[in-house]
């Protein structure tokens, strides 16, 4: 069986390229960030290509890994 691509969704892929720039320049690995922020790396993967959509509770817990506001994390994210 054929899996149709995943459909990115603007807002998410928006939140994603977020997660992963603030991550780059903390100096910190997916696993690392992963890791502080007590989520699967996979999942955090998922997050930054634009394929996870994360609950508000993950949302808080990458911020506080990222050392970050949620408002930081979600500048520039238009629903």
């Amino acid at each position: 069986m054929i899996r149709p691509m995943p459909v990115h969704d603007k807002t998410l892929t928006a939140f994603g390229r977020n997660v992963a720039r603030i991550r780059d320049n903390r100096g910190f690995s997916q696993d690392k960030l992963a890791e502080k922020a007590d989520l699967d790396r996979t999942y955090l993967s998922g997050i930054e290509r634009g394929v996870r959509n994360p609950g508000i509770k993950v949302v808080i817990r990458l911020a506080r890994a990222l050392g970050v506001t949620v408002d930081q994390l979600c500048k520039g994210v238009d629903a």
